[in-house]
Formats: C-alpha cells, structure tokens, sequence
C-alpha cells in the first residue's frame, strides 16, 4: 500500500497517510490514460465554428453575364466558391466533437492518472483544509507552505464556495471535489494538493 507525507496548513509534516492501493496502487495503463485525455479534451471543443455555403452567401443571384456570345466562359452567379466574395467549399459546420467513452474506461483511466502521480511524487495531503480567513492570500498561503507552484491542482472532499470564491483569482490554479474528478485534471496538472478526506469519496468511486 503506498504511502505518502501528510502535512499541516503550515507545510510541516503531520505524519504519514497510506493511500488506497485500489486507487492509488494500480499499474498505469497509457493507452487508456491517453485515451481518456483525448476523449475530455475534445468533450470541451465547443463546435461553433460555421461557415457559409454557395446558397448562404447574401447578395442577388442573378447570372453575371449571357451564357452565349461574350466569348467568355459561362458563369452563373456570384456566389461560387472560386470567386471573392463567395461561399466556402466544406467549410467547417456546428457540431460536436465529443467522444462516448465508457464509464468504466473513464474510472480506469483516472485510477491510472492517480496511480503515476503517486508514482511521480507529485501528489501532496493535506491533514485538513480549513481557510483561517475568507481571503484568496490565505489559499496562496497554503500552496506556498506545501511548495505548490504555478499549475497546481486542489482536490477537496467536496464542493466548496467558501475555497473556489477564494482560490479562483490565483494564476494556474484548478479546483475540483472529488466526485467531480477526471484524468485530464490529474495530467494536466504539475502539482496535485488533495485533502486527505477527499481520499474516502475517491475510493468511493474507483473501488
């Protein structure tokens, strides 16, 4: 069973916590992690963008000129998609990019992004958090006693107004409960700060 550092709001060490080896012990799978990845990544793509098509374009649709006579080629319109001004030949249209990945698959895939943060080191437990005052430089304040830098990510047990309301004006830094959890979180980030009762609902869901 893996075990890691605990620590006090203060960055001194409060002891040692061991992690689920259900959660936190499995061998990370790198297909699936990458998997996973995508599938999050392109369920954020919004899909908007349109362009528009020959019959879309505004303007008159008469015929530029007779079709006989001029000993020019024949045109019809304005609106082709070879002239200025036209349409847009499979131009980008809305739609959605988002990928069905089972539910299983996405359990699997975030067990195996903890499991290599465990691996990696770069995973911190808190023994508790518990803002001292409703204020973003108390939330700073932790993640520098912890050495948590740029980029980090802040795991709690469970949704919390008082943290985000707090922590939302810090650069880099990511805050989701347990339950609302994914891979993509857990690879994108440099450093993962969880408390340590966030842990129960994780092994909750994985197990």
């Amino acid at each position: 069973m893996p075990t890691l550092p605990m620590y006090n709001l203060d960055g001194t060490q409060a002891g040692e916590v061991e992690l689920p080896e259900a959660i936190f012990g499995a061998r990370p799978n790198e297909a699936l992690l990458h998997q996973a990845g995508v599938a999050a990544m392109a369920g954020q793509r919004q899909g908007h963008a349109h362009t528009k098509t020959r019959g879309e374009v505004r303007g008159s649709t008469r015929k530029l000129w007779r079709q006989k006579g001029t000993g020019r080629a024949r045109v019809g319109d304005r609106h082709p998609p070879h002239r200025i001004g036209g349409g847009v030949a499979m131009g980008p249209r809305p739609r959605s990019y988002a990928q069905r990945l089972p539910k299983s698959a996405k359990l699997q895939g975030l067990r195996s992004a903890l499991s290599a943060l465990a691996l990696s080191g770069d995973l911190i437990v808190l023994e508790s958090l518990q803002l001292s005052e409703a204020k973003t430089k108390a939330v700073q304040a932790i993640l520098d006693a912890v050495g948590a830098g740029p980029g980090s990510l802040l795991v709690l047990a469970e949704a919390d107004e008082l943290i985000w309301r707090c922590g939302r004006n810090i650069p880099g830094l990511t805050i989701r409960p347990a339950a609302d959890l994914c891979a993509l979180d857990v690879l994108t980030a440099r450093t993962v700060v969880m408390a340590k009762d966030a842990i129960p609902p994780l092994e909750g869901r994985l197990s």
